[in-house]
């Protein structure tokens, strides 16, 4: 079975850490998973975060717990999927994730790997090129992450992100998400073959 493909059904509880650098819209993007999983999609949702010693290049997380159960303990304890935006967090926080779960990182900025098998895709560089500006890099992650493991469904996401992108930019995040979801597309089809 694909690691990805792990459902909330199966599961009682799904951990998600979405890790950077302050700027990167760690915080933002938690935000907008989990009020897409918990409103659009019906399922109990908790989301918190951290900072580093300076918002804005410093250490940054936020932390989802997704359960189709009522969540008695709002921190995340293994975790089942981590992104990392930035080398220092995958540093610091792979070790956090169990032994089966996901690791997806932004292959431009996270070079040196743990030895597992990680799911490596080039957000920064792609909201770069694609759409001008690399901050929303968070958003492309999102769509990726949702595409792969289906923990929060397409129409959520956008109508959150619709909702929640900051006044002036709801275009190009809407952008980001299909890129998202088209990454997930591509690996998936490359993995069928």
């Amino acid at each position: 079975m694909d690691k990805t493909k792990k459902s909330i059904e199966t599961d009682d509880r799904y951990e998600i850490r979405l890790s950077g650098s302050g700027g990167q819209g760690m915080v933002l993007a938690g935000m907008i998973l989990a009020e897409a999983v918990g409103i659009n999609d019906g399922k109990n949702v908790v989301q918190t975060q951290s900072y580093g010693p300076e918002a804005r290049g410093g250490a940054s997380r936020s932390d989802v717990v997704v359960s189709s159960k009522e969540i008695f303990y709002p921190k995340t304890i293994k975790l089942d999927l981590l992104l990392c935006l930035t080398q220092e967090a995958c540093d610091t926080y792979y070790q956090a994730l169990k032994e089966d779960g996901v690791l997806i990182v932004d292959s431009g900025l996270v070079t040196q790997l743990p030895a597992r098998e990680v799911h490596a895709f080039p957000f920064t560089q792609l909201a770069r090129e694609r759409i001008g500006t690399p901050v929303v890099a968070n958003i492309i992650a999102l769509g990726t992450i949702a595409s792969l493991t289906k923990i929060v469904t397409k129409k959520g996401l956008l109508e959150v992100v619709q909702r929640r992108a900051p006044k002036g930019t709801e275009e190009k995040n809407l952008q980001a998400l299909e890129i998202g979801f088209e990454l997930a597309r591509k690996k998936r089809a490359r993995k069928s073959h």
